[in-house]
């Protein structure tokens, strides 16, 4: 007799279908397509559109703002969830508001924020030109902006895990006189680790493909300030389709590694991984 509580089989195979079909309609699809469109016109082409100089600063500018805001939103998303769940304060429920901040806020806002903030008429404005420093238009601002959009990621991963994990261990282990540094390292670090991993692994997958804030405090200037998902747009406008697409198709291939780790990570950690996201 069939279970009651179970759906249909047919149910069960239509709805697979169709998760199939649409991932494949707005995921595989459009892949495939950049990546043809990358190599319409040769290996040769898509090669010279990399190593381009314009493309080659890109790249590096895309890389160095992903080294740098990788570890800085590690170590605040870490500090952050160890205040939220080990420590019961005023204001903690605003707290947790705030992180998801940058979810609900469109990236051009913050980047605008920005401009309000370090722009010629903003608030750091005379302190800025006092020691003569440049952050809007040029890589520190870049930086900012990526570092407020990447946030969250690390951060939201931890808190759901280290709630659920509760404080006992690291309270046994300071009873049995262990140093704060110590107990993080041999208690709580291992117990996180796989979460702290995937969260820094979605920071640097939206690090190098952030667009709309860094858009808005870049200045699109070539070689300098234009990151990789620039650097696709003003070929694309200039009708550079082809180079367009080939650097494209290496932003989807710097995706595909996020992937492939992600799926390893889920492979070999998934019941960690799946306790952190259980309460999202």
């Amino acid at each position: 007799m069939r279970d009651p509580l179970q759906a249909p089989r047919w149910v069960h195979w239509t709805l697979i279908a169709l998760a199939m079909l649409v991932v494949a309609f707005l995921l595989v699809m459009p892949l495939a397509m950049v990546l043809g469109a990358a190599f319409r016109e040769g290996v040769g082409v898509w090669f010279a559109a990399l190593v381009e100089p314009d493309a080659r600063a890109a790249l590096r500018l895309t890389l160095v703002t992903a080294a740098i805001v990788i570890p800085l939103n590690a170590f605040f998303g870490m500090a952050t969830a160890w205040a939220v769940t080990r420590f019961e304060f005023r204001g903690k429920q605003v707290l947790l508001a705030l992180i998801d901040l940058p979810f609900a806020v469109s990236p051009v806002v913050a980047g605008l924020c920005l401009v309000l903030l370090f722009g010629r008429e903003g608030w750091f404005a005379d302190l800025l030109a006092r020691y003569n420093v440049q952050v809007l238009f040029a890589p520190p601002a870049i930086v900012l902006a990526t570092l407020f959009i990447t946030f969250p990621f690390v951060a939201r991963e931890l808190i759901p895990l280290m709630e659920q994990q509760g404080a006992e261990e690291e309270l046994a282990a300071r009873s049995l006189g262990a140093g704060a540094w110590h107990v993080f390292r041999r208690v709580t670090l291992p117990n996180i680790k796989w979460a702290l991993l995937y969260g820094v692994l979605l920071c640097g997958a939206r690090a190098m493909g952030e667009f709309g804030a860094v858009s808005v405090v870049s200045g699109h200037i070539r070689g300098l300030t234009n990151t990789l998902p620039l650097h696709i747009e003003i070929l694309y406008n200039e009708f550079h389709a082809t180079a367009a697409f080939a650097v494209a198709s290496l932003l989807a291939a710097l995706a595909l590694v996020t992937l492939v780790v992600r799926f390893w990570l889920e492979a070999r950690h998934g019941d960690a991984l799946a306790r952190a996201h259980r309460r999202h």
